[in-house]
């Protein structure tokens, strides 16, 4: 029963941890998806168990696939779309600015991307359209 109660414990602490980790990466659709999905099959366990395991699938979800990368930055590039010059460091969770930067449409050739993209730096990224944060440098 202690090792049950244990488990219990870190699922949940994973679960919480998940989304503060993959910050704007369609983690918590993914989780509620999975919760409910879990609590019906197995009760509040599978409950937790589905939404850790849902907030994984759903933080993968919106966001290029390794194999789709190369082919996407090769599609960009030949747009020669201007590079936002961004003075700071470029990582992923950075809130591009309101003005100068263009945001364009990812085709649907490359799946269901709820992200726009743009170039910063010479850099093909994603962007979370909402709030303007790269969600995925694309290399």
């Amino acid at each position: 029963m202690k090792s049950r109660v244990m488990n219990l414990v870190g699922i949940s602490l994973v679960a919480l941890w998940l989304p503060a980790a993959a910050h704007a990466q369609g983690v918590m659709g993914g989780a509620q998806e999975g919760a409910e999905s879990g609590n019906e099959k197995a009760g509040p366990v599978g409950g937790i168990v589905g939404g850790t395991v849902g907030a994984v699938t759903g933080g993968i979800n919106g966001l290029l696939g390794i194999e789709q990368r190369p082919r996407f930055r090769k599609y960009v590039i030949e747009r020669h779309i201007p590079s936002y010059r961004y003075e700071e460091p470029l990582n992923v969770g950075v809130v591009l600015p309101e003005e100068g930067v263009e945001y364009y449409d990812v085709p649907a050739a490359y799946g269901e991307v709820r992200y726009k993209y743009t170039v910063v730096n010479d850099e093909v990224v994603l962007v979370d359209p909402g709030t303007r944060r790269i969600v995925q440098i694309v290399e």
